[in-house]
């Protein structure tokens, strides 16, 4: 199975008709990895996989807009039919587990035993499914936040999650077939380096030689069109916008 990317949402900060927040589908190896579960996407998701067959969830932070539809998983994979065969791997920050515990009002994750297995992400993280290699590299935001490689058969996808500009985000990008990353905001505010403006996304993939950008997660003071156009200004390369739905060979 080559390295695939299907982009289920690309929305921020919110949900909007026809487009859910951030979630993509990597695929590779053998294996199906659920990478951000922003609200929308886990509907979006069997669209293209039965949840039960997932190798592996990974979320790249603790805000709403990337991993609130876990609540739904919950459901589904508990309760609705969709129960897989043994609990699935949930590579996440360590509050992960405690989080959604107490969205139940209960005192730990115990509960969901049967269908998660949680395991706190540091920067570093490796994982291994089938020939499919996910490393999680620590990037700069306002909550412990990682950004994803990933690598199979000689080729690599990077995903920058919510980052603001730091070595971290080019060190995971580098020399990538692909680089999935945020163009958040316009411009940043005095002494905020939480997100990237276009110009940033643009900058961080020229200086990690990849080869080609892919736009998402463009916030309300820009479009997509418009934060693609500038990112790829700035980048001098092969630059695209993420659409929900759409399927992409790394």
């Amino acid at each position: 199975m080559p390295l695939t990317l299907t982009v289920l949402g690309t929305a921020s900060p919110h949900p909007q008709p026809g487009r859910p927040c951030s979630g993509y589908l990597v695929r590779g190896g053998g294996a199906e990895v659920w990478v951000d579960a922003g609200p929308g996407t886990f509907a979006e998701l069997q669209r293209h996989t039965d949840p039960a067959r997932l190798s592996g969830i990974w979320i790249s932070h603790l805000h709403a807009d990337h991993n609130a539809d876990l609540l739904s998983a919950v459901y589904g994979l508990a309760y609705g039919g969709l129960t897989p065969p043994a609990p699935i791997p949930m590579y996440a920050p360590g509050e992960c587990a405690q989080r959604l515990a107490g969205f139940f009002g209960r005192p730990d994750a115990g509960f969901l035993s049967g269908i998660f297995d949680f395991r706190p992400l540091h920067d570093g993280h490796t994982a291994r499914h089938g020939d499919l290699l996910l490393t999680s590299h620590a990037v700069a935001h306002d909550v412990e936040a990682y950004g994803l490689r990933a690598e199979c058969e000689g080729r690599v996808l990077a995903y920058s999650g919510d980052s603001g500009p730091c070595d971290g985000l080019t060190e995971l990008a580098a020399d990538a077939d692909l680089f999935l990353c945020e163009a958040d905001i316009d411009a940043h505010r005095e002494g905020e380096q939480v997100h990237l403006t276009p110009e940033d996304a643009g900058r961080a993939a020229r200086v990690a030689a990849v080869r080609e950008l892919l736009i998402t997660h463009v916030g309300p003071t820009l479009t997509p069109e418009s934060a693609t156009e500038r990112a790829a200004w700035a980048f001098g390369g092969p630059t695209s916008t993420a659409r929900e739905g759409v399927t992409r060979t790394v």
